[in-house]
């Protein structure tokens, strides 16, 4: 399953440098002008999750396979991007294409690195970027309200539906708010992804600060912070530039480097465990001799959508997931413990897969 996350921001906030730390490549062209980055980069990041190296261990398993989130640098959108000034356009069509977007924002003081707005102001810059891609949504929808109008008089019951959810988004809209507002419930969000809305997408901010502030951040990411916490959105405090120092460093190297600044963990690791969070995403886990996988659904997916994201063969001739919670398989060490302790379930078809699960599936040929 590919899910994407779309890097955005104003220019020269930190997206490109927090990229390459993400990736650890130089895919992406870091430079202090705006639209240094035209084409988006893309690149598949593993999510750090401890609990795979556990289960490999307890199964002798020969390899690990982490699961996977997908990043688009995108380059920096300015105001009146969604009326195509700065190659709007362009980059706003690059965001429809992912599932949620990671907002850097500059939450640091430098004067050699220049501002597209000439001062820093994190919640001004959110609400630049907010604006334009609202203002897209808007156009957008106007110009599919008639049609739908038309369809919807007749009989056709999609169009009605459809129609609905559109009136509600340009409410929303109309009152300076993001058509993300108008969602009900989460049972609703794939009707709201089929418009395609990108103010619709869920929102993760990630505050890029100076080195001083990359533990517990400073006054301009506390901002962000409450403004996320009044949205339901998630906010990540980062240094750009450490985690760009980070990420070149040989493995036994970096925890000494995190120790002498003060952290804990590369804090691109809490962007990436934010963004699967933002994503609704659960992690279950396929365990053996040859190898320890991890594997993504979406919270809420049933056993046989589970089977399918190893195989569509999988999903098409499930019978049953034989399941063991992660906590039962470590406390039993491993699946034979966890059979004798009565830990080892078989469930069906109508099974939700919970965050953790350690599965095999039976399945006809």
């Amino acid at each position: 399953m590919g899910f994407k996350c779309g890097i955005v921001g104003l220019p020269n906030v930190g997206k490109s440098t927090l990229f390459n730390a993400l990736t650890q490549t130089a895919a992406a062209q870091a430079a202090n002008y705006p639209f240094c980055t035209i084409e988006p980069n893309v690149g598949d990041v593993a999510v750090p999750d401890p609990r795979l190296e556990t289960l490999a261990k307890i199964a002798h398993s020969k390899e690990i396979v982490p699961t996977r989130l997908t990043f688009v640098d995108i380059a920096g959108l300015v105001r009146g991007a969604s009326k195509g000034e700065g190659l709007g356009n362009q980059f706003l069509a690059n965001i429809r294409e992912c599932d949620a977007i990671a907002h850097v924002v500059r939450c640091f003081e430098d004067s050699e690195v220049t501002h597209v707005e000439g001062r820093i102001d994190p919640l001004s810059d959110i609400a630049t970027i907010e604006t334009e891609l609202m203002l897209a949504d808007l156009e957008s929808l106007e110009r599919r309200v008639v049609s739908l109008e038309k369809k919807a008089k007749g009989a056709d019951k999609e169009a009605k539906e459809t129609l609905d959810l559109v009136n509600r988004c340009l409410a929303e809209l109309r009152e300076g708010r993001p058509a993300r507002a108008a969602m009900g419930s989460p049972e609703e969000r794939r009707a709201f992804q089929s418009l395609g809305l990108l103010s619709s997408k869920p929102v993760l901010y990630v505050c890029n600060v100076e080195e001083a502030s990359a533990d517990k951040g400073n006054p301009f990411s506390d901002l962000v912070a409450e403004q996320a916490a009044k949205e339901g959105a998630i906010a990540v405090v980062v240094s750009a530039k450490i985690e760009s120092e980070i990420a070149v460093l040989p493995a036994s190297e970096q925890r000494d480097y995190l120790e002498a600044v003060g952290l804990h963990e590369p804090g691109l690791n809490r962007v990436i465990r934010a963004g699967y969070e933002l994503l609704r995403l659960v992690t279950f886990f396929t365990v053996g001799p040859k190898e320890a996988h991890a594997w993504t659904v979406e919270n809420g997916a049933k056993a046989p959508q589970a089977a399918g994201v190893i195989h569509s063969d999988f999903e098409k001739g499930f019978i049953r997931a034989e399941t063991i919670a992660y906590a039962d398989y470590v406390a039993f060490n491993g699946e034979a413990g966890a059979r004798e302790a009565g830990k080892f379930r078989l469930e069906g078809k109508d099974y939700v897969v919970a965050d953790g699960d350690v599965l095999h599936f039976r399945f006809a040929t």
